[in-house]
C-alpha cells in the first residue's frame, strides 16, 4: 500500500463502514481518471468489504486496489470487458444468486458511459436483481464543469462519446452536431485526436473547450474555435498525447429585438386583434405577450 492512502483506507473505514450494504447486489463503482486520490471514502470502503470485483483490466484494477491497501486475490477478480462482456454477466449473476456481494469497476471513470458496464447492469437488472452505483469521477462532467457553457446553453447538454472512425461516417456525425442546438461533449483517444480536429475544423467559430489529460499532472484545458482546434494541437507536440474529452459549445444565436411579426401582419389585416395575436401565437411560437404589444403598436402607427 502506497503511504500517502493509508490514512484514507482508515477513514474509509469510520466514514462508511455503519452503513447498510446488502448482500446480492452489484455496486457500480466510480473510480479515478488519473489522479488516484480522487476516489470516496465510500468506494474505498466498498471495494475492500465485497466478495469479487469485476474490472474491465484486471492488472490494472489490481494496481488500483494495491495503492490503496486492498487486498484481493487474483481469484477475487473477474475480467468483464468490452468484448466478453455479455457472456461474463452470467458468472456475475451466478454469484449475486448466491448471496454475494460483488463490485464492477472500469479501468477509470464512470461504468457503462462510454466504458463497459451497461450490458452487465442491464443483465443483473433482467436477473431480477440489484445494482447500486457508487458517483465518483468522470470526464465528462469534469470538463463540463469549467467549460463555462450554462448561460448559452439553455437546452443543456447531449454525451455523444466517440465519434466514428471511418471518415465518412465521422464526417455525418460532425454535420449532425452542426445541427445540435445543444452543448456536445465528446471523447477520443490520442491517435485519433488529428483526425477528429479536422473533422471538426467545419464547425468554423463554433467554440471548443478541449481537456487533456484531465486530473493528471500535465492536465490542460483550452477553449479555441473549431476551425483554429488543428492549428492548436500542431502547435506543441505534447498536446498529442493522453485522453480527451471535448466540449462542443451551442451555437451561438442572433439576440432578437422583439417577436417575428410577419404572419401578424397578415392576420391583422383581416381578423380583430386578439384573434389575430393568438393565431400568431400559435402559427409561429411567439411570446403571445409580446405579439398582444406589437399588435397594439402595429395599429397605433395606422
Amino acid at each position: 500500500m502506497s503511504a500517502l492512502f493509508s490514512a484514507a483506507l482508515a477513514a474509509s473505514t469510520e466514514a462508511a463502514a455503519g452503513q447498510h450494504y446488502p448482500q446480492g447486489t452489484l455496486y457500480v463503482v466510480a473510480t479515478p481518471i488519473g489522479n488516484l486520490a480522487d476516489i470516496s471514502l465510500r468506494a474505498v470502503h466498498l471495494l475492500g468489504l465485497v466478495d469479487a470485483i469485476a474490472c474491465e483490466d484486471t492488472r490494472h484494477t489490481q494496481s488500483m486496489l494495491r495503492a490503496y491497501g486492498i487486498d484481493k486475490s487474483a481469484g477475487q477478480l473477474i475480467a468483464v470487458h468490452q468484448h466478453n462482456e455479455s457472456q461474463a454477466a452470467n458468472a456475475v449473476i451466478d454469484q449475486l444468486r448466491q448471496g454475494r456481494r460483488l463490485a464492477y469497476v472500469s479501468d477509470a471513470g464512470t461504468p457503462g458511459i462510454s466504458d463497459p458496464g451497461a450490458r452487465l447492469v442491464a443483465a443483473v437488472h433482467a436477473a431480477g436483481l440489484r445494482a447500486v452505483p457508487l458517483p465518483g469521477p468522470s470526464s465528462v462532467t469534469t470538463l463540463l464543469s469549467v467549460a463555462g457553457i450554462a448561460d448559452d446553453a439553455p437546452g443543456g447538454f447531449v454525451f455523444v462519446g466517440f465519434l466514428p472512425s471511418k471518415s465518412q461516417e465521422r464526417e455525418v456525425a460532425v454535420q449532425a452536431l452542426a445541427n445540435e442546438p445543444r452543448a456536445a461533449v465528446l471523447l477520443e483517444a490520442p491517435h485519433r485526436i488529428e483526425a477528429l480536429a479536422q473533422a471538426l475544423a467545419v464547425l468554423g467559430e463554433r467554440r471548443i473547450t478541449v481537456g487533456r489529460e484531465l486530473t493528471k499532472q500535465f492536465e490542460e484545458i483550452t477553449t479555441v474555435q473549431a476551425d483554429q482546434l488543428p492549428a492548436w494541437l500542431a502547435h506543441d507536440s505534447n498536446r498529442l498525447r493522453g485522453e480527451f474529452a471535448l466540449v462542443v459549445h451551442p451555437a451561438l444565436t442572433a439576440v432578437s429585438d422583439g417577436p417575428d411579426t410577419r404572419v401578424l401582419l397578415l392576420l391583422l389585416e383581416h381578423l380583430p386583434l386578439r384573434t389575430a395575436v393568438k393565431l400568431a401565437a400559435d402559427i409561429t411560437g411567439e411570446p403571445r405577450n409580446a405579439l398582444y404589444q406589437a399588435a397594439l403598436d402595429i395599429r397605433q402607427e395606422k
